[in-house]
């Protein structure tokens, strides 16, 4: 789909909006209307506030008038006429007086006219597949002591088959938001007693476990230590770091002992004092320390959203004490480490890129560049297209940031790899080269989930809750279709859980019907139905969750489950 073209369709489309708001609610103000990654809006200040019933009656006669096949046009003309068009309208006016220049563009359709710098479709008949989304307040130029308005947002699309797609998606969003999984599925909960703190159940506890051991297992393979840092430390600490004064407002602070403590919002400077513990030899390095770390950040009210933002989280952290010569080789492990845990989780579009210094960073320049040309030199290395964020940076150095691609086309940010050379220089960090004498370490920063809470939430919308075997809560699910075969069921269960999967026995008197939908409502991967022919056989029916049914021996389910589980 050409996304220039599709800019010129919706930003048309928010001219046949405001065209029709003028037409029904003729004294309405029209301030600004573009379009934007998903669709476009038009703020405006009505004389009686828009509600949502009023948006069928707007989309119907857009459509009237989209039936008009009216000329779409723009021109230029002096900035006296314009005011003159626009003589009611104070934030026109204050438009027209912020343009460079004598004169401004126009846009018209039929007796409508608004100002515009141009970029539409031929014609009113063009626009015919289109849907308003919503309406939300907003502020007259995003000024929160400005002028208080209201936002119209919609969407249009070149085909019709589009827009079903676009209307199908966001159902799918609502359905299968990881809020309403979590509760369906009984994985996690949140309570006004501890708002933005999540608050697991035992089965999302134990997809929580799972993430953390899969992680551990590949860390434990390339050399890793696991350590813990505190929770709370000093606010000295902090100031050394940086994070005081990058982070501050969104850091809880606690006094102990007529001192001043911060709960920490980052792991990173406890693994740097645990470094500092003793003298370092370049023998020990690459030292690499990872941490699950709990942290706290907090964040306003109005922005928690699930999982995904929330005032307390785990990082799946590592911080990597290296020489510069190390860098290269580093990095190309940690390319391979992240894509491999991505890859598992059934991410298969990723996208890479290099995120360079911020507008407001720490050090020299000559080290942010020295930091960025490790970085692209280790990507090119390892023959990995990826993109330049310029200005993305963290505060204390470049990153290499790892987006995916869900089931549903959205982009998520999760893994990313950190170059920092300057908590070595800030907390004075030195290891003894091979001839004696006091060098300084890079820092590699890490983590591949980011935060273990947001890869869940995640994770959820992009299975549609139906999570992977390996890692589902529940993976099997015995049915059995009468109480004659229920000895059996207990035997095939017992075997299953002796082979270390989690199965669990449907004992209710329900029928076949009625015990499937329950273990399908519950999104469990497999459910193993036995009947007489299965018992006499020593035989289970395998039935997935989209109705494929397959026949296997015991031993040979248990082999299946297990090969899974690795």
């Amino acid at each position: 789909m050409d996304q220039q073209k599709l800019a010129v369709l919706r930003h048309s489309t928010a001219h046949l909006l405001a065209h029709a708001v003028s037409e029904l609610y003729p004294d309405t103000l029209l301030t600004i209307g573009p379009p934007t990654e998903q669709g476009f809006f038009y703020d405006f200040l009505p004389t009686k506030n828009f509600k949502e019933e009023d948006l069928a009656l707007l989309e119907s006669r857009m459509h009237e008038i989209s039936v008009r096949n009216l000329k779409l046009e723009h021109k230029e003309i002096p900035k006296e006429k314009a005011r003159e068009i626009f003589k009611g309208n104070p934030f026109k006016l204050e438009l027209i007086d912020g343009i460079e220049g004598d004169t401004v563009g126009i846009a018209s359709q039929g007796d409508f006219y608004d100002l515009c710098r141009g970029g539409h479709v031929d014609n009113t008949g063009e626009i015919k597949h289109f849907i308003l989304t919503g309406i939300s307040g907003s502020y007259w130029r995003a000024d929160r002591s400005g002028q208080p308005l209201q936002r119209i947002s919609g969407t249009s699309f070149f085909s019709e088959r589009d827009l079903k797609d676009y209307i199908q998606l966001q159902e799918d969003l609502v359905k299968y938001d990881h809020r309403r999984l979590g509760k369906q599925l009984d994985l996690f909960s949140f309570h006004e007693e501890g708002p933005g703190f999540p608050f697991f159940h035992p089965k999302g506890k134990l997809i929580f476990n799972k993430l953390v051991s899969f992680v551990r297992s590949l860390l434990d393979k390339s050399g890793y230590q696991e350590i813990s840092t505190p929770v709370v430390l000093s606010d000295e600490l902090w100031q050394r770091s940086g994070h005081y004064a990058h982070y501050k407002e969104n850091m809880y602070f606690t006094n102990i002992d007529e001192r001043s403590f911060a709960i920490k919002p980052m792991n990173c400077p406890g693994a740097i004092l645990l470094y500092k513990e003793r003298p370092r030899s370049y023998r020990e390095l690459p030292l690499r320390l990872s941490e699950f770390g709990l942290v706290h950040r907090h964040e306003l009210s109005g922005v928690l959203h699930g999982l995904l933002r929330v005032r307390a989280f785990t990082q799946d952290d590592a911080h990597i004490f290296c020489t510069p010569d190390q860098i290269e080789s580093e990095i190309a492990d940690l390319l391979k480490l992240v894509l491999e845990v991505l890859r598992k989780f059934g991410f298969t579009d990723i996208q890479i890129a290099l995120s360079t210094r911020p507008e407001k960073a720490m050090g020299d320049v000559a080290l942010w560049n020295t930091a960025e040309a490790a970085l692209k030199k280790a990507l090119d290395g390892a023959k990995i297209s990826y993109e330049i964020n310029s200005g993305d940076g963290a505060f204390y150095g470049p990153k290499i940031d790892f987006r995916v691609k869900d089931s549903m086309g959205r982009l998520w940010q999760l893994s990313t790899i950190q170059l920092d050379f300057f908590q070595p220089e800030n907390f004075d960090l030195a290891y003894i080269n091979n001839e004696g004498k006091k060098d300084r370490p890079v820092i590699i920063h890490r983590a591949i989930y980011g935060s273990i809470e947001r890869f869940m939430a995640i994770l959820l919308e992009h299975h549609k809750g139906n999570l992977p075997f390996f890692i589902a809560p529940e993976q099997v699910r015995v049915i059995s279709i009468s109480d004659d075969q229920l000895e059996y069921a207990q035997q095939v269960c017992a075997k299953l859980t002796e082979a270390g999967v989690r199965a669990k026995i449907d004992e209710s008197s329900d029928t076949l019907s009625a015990k499937i939908k329950v273990a399908q409502l519950a999104k469990v991967p497999w459910m193993l139905v036995l009947g007489k022919r299965e018992m006499a056989e020593n035989k289970v029916t395998l039935r997935h969750l989209d109705g494929k049914q397959e026949s296997f021996t015991l031993d040979e389910i248990v082999e299946k489950a297990q090969l899974l589980n690795r």
